[in-house]
């Protein structure tokens, strides 16, 4: 099937990311975890606005807000998120304005993703509530305050997870299958953070598209995972149905992993640490404590759980997440 019969170029977008990312083996990582074949998809390598998974969707949402003039971006969640940033590095490409709003309160330290986001002159709110969950209620209330005010804006719901946010990862997946052909890779499964769900759903709906034999595996980093199963559910269906198919995605296809969270949202864990350190110093490769360090260490301990076998392949799909190394003093990595 080809990206015109998956109807996805029938859907305007921008470019934004430098694509295709590429995939590489990581034979050093894989054998200090005990692993199957490894290989990771490098979306941290996206390109734009300090890269990540979260471009990719923004691409089709940012051609929607062009369509319907808008001319303020407005989206939210924590101070130090990666897809703040990346509206924010969407709308200043775009000509447009952005509105970034934050849960609690102004932090103490300019650092990390929240530094980026204010040099790309986003104009920046808070809740005063520290419950990430107060974004949303706050997004929507900035939209109808700048409606008022004659503005045009245009929402965007936390880390994009919408049916046009997931599209962008129903492309990836033929971007992926593609790559796996070229380089003559069988891959068993697919290994992701999953946070606001987008990119497994985007994920899914394109692998059950595309008839590939391919297992979706998230570890869940922010919500508890029944919550996550709906989500990612919800989403892919919207997805496959927006693209113009009626293929049903069953529960039991969307797999997700509990149990790496740790204390909480963005809190870094001893086991996602290590999981740091070994893809530093095996592969040259950094993740970040808040998506993929906790994705890593996850499939690591189902690796030494048996639930993926020595003889299969796996792909982990790398979502970027960088900015927040630079956060705070690190002591959170000393040995």
């Amino acid at each position: 099937m080809s990206l015109d019969e998956l109807g996805l170029r029938n859907i305007p977008h921008v470019l934004l990311a430098s694509l295709p990312t590429p995939i590489m083996e990581a034979p050093r990582l894989a054998a200090a975890i005990g692993s199957p074949r490894l290989w990771i998809k490098r979306d941290d390598l996206t390109g734009f606005g300090f890269g990540g998974n979260k471009i990719r969707g923004l691409e089709f949402l940012l051609a929607d807000a062009l369509a319907q003039e808008a001319d303020t971006l407005v989206t939210g969640a924590g101070p130090q998120s990666n897809y703040v940033r990346a509206t924010a590095a969407a709308a200043a490409h775009a000509g447009l304005n952005m509105v970034a709003v934050y849960s609690g309160t102004t932090p103490p330290q300019v650092q990390g993703n929240y530094r980026l986001t204010r040099l790309l002159g986003a104009d920046i709110r808070f809740t005063g509530n520290p419950d990430r969950a107060s974004v949303d209620g706050a997004i929507e209330e900035t939209a109808l305050e700048l409606r008022s005010a004659g503005r045009r804006p245009y929402p965007i719901p936390r880390g994009g997870a919408s049916v046009l946010g997931t599209l962008g990862y129903v492309q990836a997946a033929y971007e992926l299958a593609t790559q796996c052909v070229n380089k003559d890779i069988s891959p068993d499964a697919l290994v992701l953070a999953t946070g606001s769900c987008g990119t497994q759903a985007g994920l899914l709906a394109g692998v059950r598209l595309l008839r590939l034999p391919w297992r979706v595996e998230g570890f869940t980093v922010s919500r508890p995972v029944d919550e996550v199963k709906s989500r990612v559910l919800a989403l892919a269906q919207a997805a496959i149905e927006r693209l113009g198919f009626t293929r049903t995605i069953a529960p039991q296809d969307v797999i997700v992993h509990g149990g790496f969270i740790g204390p909480g949202y963005g809190v870094p864990t001893p086991e996602g640490t290590q999981a740091i350190r070994l893809a530093a110093r095996c592969e040259g490769i950094f993740l970040d404590p808040t998506y993929t360090g906790k994705a890593m260490a996850g499939f690591l301990a189902y690796c030494n759980r048996g639930h993926f076998r020595r003889d299969e392949t796996v792909i982990f799909l790398h979502t970027g997440g960088e900015p927040a190394l630079f956060v705070g003093e690190g002591s959170w990595l000393n040995e």
